[in-house]
């Protein structure tokens, strides 16, 4: 194992021996055979014809080290810009010659590195996703069955209060009815229910109605159908719509927004969020980032165009072979 280690260093040095001993050889059979004579002491005369002599084997040596050394260049260019959410950037392994085994083992170790962030970003998710749920359950089986029971009291305590404490009272259940909304709208984004009752199409519906309902942004939808998709791709797609609908709403500006499900060739799913809003989206943002993480693990690509002043729109092309398995 240690000997195949150095194995590449040795070959380098190998190679380099061999360039440099065929310059110098080639150098000295010409100076052999050419009628150029050096005198002892040199010359003024013969001083050109070394000088030329010497810049052309450093001139060749040069030129075939360099060669030789190309894959480094390339190899320390792909260490400076890889990036482990954006996979799949890999460097040729053919004509590299000697460094072809470095170059190897260096797309051998990024395949790994790739694998390794995706399972844990997996279970990460996976986690996250269990904590919501746990979230959902108790908001809606504690808090909202709590406030429904205060809600019934006053009811109760209305009806035989005196009258000048009936509006009082009334402003305070319509307090507690609109908690209990908004605590049953969290429970829902937190855990999807739509999405695993009724499938994706109700659940994308259901996201951006609930967003042209605040009336801050007017959501248009156009979901066409899709082939039936693994769970864990559907619930990738519901986030990733969540999370830019979310950020529309919260730090576009934006007025309008579109919600596009669709397929196109070869059988991919594309969703698209598009906004008027202000643009300028930050590609390494928290939420950026999470959703790049998402779009990993089920193989997807996303793509972010965000031109200052010019809105949004956030493309997640989803490969034709994510499909629900057939038995």
């Amino acid at each position: 194992m240690k000997e195949h280690a150095h194995s590449p260093a040795q070959a380098l040095f190998r190679r380099l021996f061999v360039i440099n001993a065929l310059v110098f050889a080639a150098g000295t059979l010409v100076l052999a055979l050419s009628p150029a004579t050096v005198s002892s002491p040199v010359l003024l005369a013969e001083i050109p014809v070394l000088a030329i002599g010497l810049a052309l084997i450093l001139a060749a040596n040069a030129l075939l080290v360099r060669a030789s050394l190309a894959p480094l260049t390339a190899l320390t260019s792909l260490m400076q810009r890889v990036d482990l959410l954006h996979n799949r950037d890999r460097l040729r392994e053919d004509g590299n010659g000697d460094l072809a085994s470095v170059v190897t083992t260096f797309n051998q170790m990024l395949d790994r590195l790739e694998e390794e962030r995706a399972s844990a970003s997996a279970h990460a998710l996976a986690a996250q996703e269990a904590e919501r749920g746990r979230i959902a359950r108790e908001l809606h089986d504690e808090i909202g069955q709590s406030l429904t029971v205060a809600l019934l009291g006053l009811k109760r305590t209305r009806d035989r209060a005196p009258a000048e404490l009936t509006a009082e009272l009334e402003h305070t259940q319509e307090a507690i009815r609109a908690s209990l909304d908004e605590v049953r709208q969290v429970a829902r984004r937190l855990r999807p229910g739509v999405l695993e009752d009724l499938g994706l199409h109700s659940a994308l519906t259901a996201l951006a109605t609930d967003l042209s309902q605040t009336g801050s942004v007017h959501v248009t939808r156009s979901l066409a159908s899709v082939p039936p998709l693994a769970a864990d791709v559907e619930l990738v797609l519901y986030r990733i719509a969540q999370e830019s609908l979310t950020n529309v709403a919260r730090h576009s500006g934006a007025t309008t927004a579109a919600l596009t499900l669709a397929v196109v060739e070869d059988g991919e799913v594309v969703l698209r969020v598009t906004d008027d809003g202000r643009g300028g989206v930050r590609e390494h943002g928290a939420g950026i980032r999470g959703m790049h993480e998402r779009a990993l693990l089920i193989g997807a690509r996303l793509g972010i165009h965000s031109p200052p002043g010019g809105g949004t729109r956030i493309t997640l092309t989803v490969p034709g072979t994510a499909k629900e398995p057939t038995a």
